[in-house]
């Protein structure tokens, strides 16, 4: 008998916490004949497949990359569905997370939003403040550049009142000025639709994170390929830097 992929699982080997670049929604509605507009409306199938399989397996983290500070520069009739597509998703969903114990989290720029999604989100937030169970990241107007910019500028002015000293400047004071404080550093980064960018994402966060690239497009990302991903990255050997013996030992 075939043994199917989540009975191939190592539930004591599972990543933390992992980041996805959901790519390939308008490929994947010019394939089926549609515009782009539909491959983005037809996408939320895959973040709640995505969002279950976690909370399935017991995945603490997920990060979607959901809106870059590059996307304002699409066509503005796709940026404002994008925008509309967010607050009717977030008012649809937020009632099954919150049930799910899911607690939803927002890193970016918030301010560059429309006041609509940003009302809705900051909402949705204070719902599931409380959540214990899978923490959901919306990365949204987020560049991993400009938060290191973000971060740089917060640290210079800490420093210059005084409040940190030269003795303070280590990764960790980095990290605690990231959007991403108060999240783990990520184990396994994902990005569907055959691209091999990182399309700045969290690039101080997937320092040492394992690299996974598949061609299915974003709204064919279901369960299945997600158990593919954790497969893959329960095949390879975390080393962080040392040698194959000493993880061994």
């Amino acid at each position: 008998m075939e043994i199917s992929l989540l009975d191939q699982i190592n539930k004591e080997k599972l990543p933390n916490h992992v980041a996805i670049i959901m790519d390939g929604n308008g490929r994947w509605a010019k394939k089926n004949g549609k515009e782009r507009t539909f491959g983005h409306r037809s996408a939320l199938g895959a973040v709640r497949s995505s969002i279950e399989t976690c909370r399935r397996l017991g995945i603490g983290y997920l990060t979607l990359y959901a809106f870059s500070t590059e996307n304002w520069n699409r066509p503005k009739l796709e940026v404002n569905l994008l925008m509309t597509l967010l607050s009717s998703a977030i008012k649809d969903e937020i009632k099954e997370l919150h049930k799910n114990g899911i607690r939803l989290n927002v890193i970016g720029d918030m301010e560059k939003l429309p006041k609509k999604a940003n009302k809705d989100l900051s909402q949705a937030m204070d719902l599931t403040k409380d959540n214990t169970g899978c923490v959901l990241t919306l990365a949204l107007s987020y560049g991993s550049k400009d938060e290191l910019l973000s971060a740089i500028k917060s640290i210079a002015k800490k420093y210059k009142d005084g409040e940190i000293s030269d003795e303070d400047f280590n990764e960790e004071l980095v990290h605690q000025n990231l959007y991403t404080h108060d999240l783990p550093m990520v184990d396994l980064m994902i990005r569907t639709s055959g691209e091999t960018r990182i399309s700045n994402f969290l690039l101080w966060q997937i320092a040492y994170s394992e690299l996974y690239f598949t061609d299915v497009l974003w709204p064919d990302f279901n369960e299945e390929e997600f158990y593919k991903a954790i497969l893959n990255y329960q095949n390879r050997e975390r080393r962080f830097g040392k040698i194959s013996e000493q993880i061994t030992n």
